[in-house]
């Protein structure tokens, strides 16, 4: 700088706008680039502007900044776009730790809060499912239990729920995004974009696998508190209980295999199907790109494409749950033992109305509060089909340093 600068005459006064020297700076075309390049040598300050570059990751992945241009060739104010109190995604980085670690702490809040709030249903469902005879119907169900155990009775479970559920978020999201963008780099920008839906089932798969470790203890419990009034009042005396008399492996973790059973096909369902859903929503279903969208209407977006990928997820795991709910009731029960009581048929629909709704609902509120949480902290929603960024936050990160 010091050299080129030493080496040209002093700008002399055009009576120009200023601004015509940012213009300079982004050509329009390529047959403007010989006088382009001859300004720079008489404007040496012009080498501070990055070269447009397209992203490594494949834009599908992720929405870019506001002031993306969809793939067209930026007009001359987006140069000197990009002000500093507006970052390109907010505070954090794209990628960087902390990205992952917001992943994290949104996921464990959609699962968490969520999963809690629907504790009565889920008493509901995990009755039927365990004693037909009794809880008839959702109902029936509903009458049986206030009968006999009250209001309380309703959310029986609550804090193993609330804590296993959390736990199982912060893995289920926070990998998600790792996995996603792990597989992405190895697929390569080309067969990443080709085979995306084959990335968004790998991902969630392997982080499911994780956060089903952290669920199942908790699941435990959660079943024999909600099934068995009599057992615990809670997590507090029902998880050494559980220990007592059949230890960690025999109890707490008994039901991991059909648990990986039940969550893993319904978290490849929920994510991939969400993802879809989503790009063929801005596709088709509004006019405007994502990226000029309001926030509220993406958060709409993301409330109702999560409710129709929970339908999907529950006619999925359904037979497992019934599973995860016999094996944690049922002292030394096996998996045999739970398909010749349930039947073949009721293996596949017993409870299942009342999981679609509850699930449904759930998925939808979980995307939600998930996309809600990165929208707060400056990071885009998940999911959609935005355009290519054309400016690489590298030099967008150069021109906020020199302005």
């Amino acid at each position: 700088m010091a050299a080129a600068r030493a080496g040209s005459r002093p700008l002399q006064p055009t009576g120009r706008d200023p601004r015509a020297i940012c213009e300079i700076a982004a050509p329009a075309s390529s047959s403007a680039q010989a006088s382009n390049a001859d300004v720079t040598r008489h404007h040496p300050l012009m080498v501070m502007v990055p070269r447009q570059q397209q992203p490594l990751l494949p834009s599908f992945l992720y929405a870019p900044p506001s002031g993306a241009t969809g793939g067209r060739e930026a007009p001359p104010a987006a140069v000197v776009a990009g002000a500093p109190s507006e970052p390109p995604f907010g505070k954090i980085e794209m990628f960087s730790p902390a990205y992952y670690a917001a992943g994290a702490v949104g996921g464990a809040a959609a699962c968490g809060f969520t999963h809690a709030a629907v504790t009565p249903l889920d008493v509901i469902k995990c009755n039927i499912q365990i004693d037909p005879a009794k809880y008839k119907s959702t109902s029936s169900a509903f009458g049986v239990v206030m009968r006999e155990q009250g209001l309380r009775g309703f959310y029986r479970g609550w804090a193993p729920t609330f804590l296993g559920y959390s736990a199982q978020g912060a893995f289920k999201y926070g990998l998600y995004e790792v996995f996603k963008k792990k597989y992405s780099d190895l697929a390569g920008p080309e067969y990443a974009a080709k085979y995306k839906t084959l990335i968004y089932l790998a991902g969630s798969a392997t982080a499911e696998v994780f956060a089903d470790i952290a669920l199942c203890p908790m699941e435990a419990v959660k079943v024999r508190v909600q099934t068995q009034p009599g057992y615990a009042r809670g997590l507090r005396d029902g998880f050494p209980k559980i220990v007592r008399s059949e230890g960690y492996a025999g109890g707490l973790f008994r039901g991991l295999v059909p648990l990986w059973g039940r969550q893993i096909p319904y978290t490849m369902m929920k994510f991939a199907t969400y993802e879809n859903i989503v790009e063929m929503t801005y596709k088709h279903l509004i006019p405007t790109p994502k990226d000029q969208c309001s926030k509220p209407l993406q958060l709409v977006v993301s409330f109702g494409s999560g409710y129709v990928a929970g339908v999907f997820c529950a006619a999925v795991s359904h037979p497992a749950d019934n599973l995860v709910s016999f094996l944690n009731n049922a002292k030394g029960a096996t998996v045999g033992d739970a398909v010749k009581n349930l039947g073949l048929v009721g293996l596949f629909t017993r409870g299942l109305p009342l999981r679609i709704l509850m699930i449904g609902t759930l998925t939808g509120a979980q995307w939600m509060i998930y996309d809600s949480f990165k929208v707060m902290i400056g990071l885009p929603t998940t999911g959609g089909a935005p355009a290519p960024t054309t400016v690489p936050m590298e030099g967008q990160a150069e021109l906020k340093a020199s302005a």
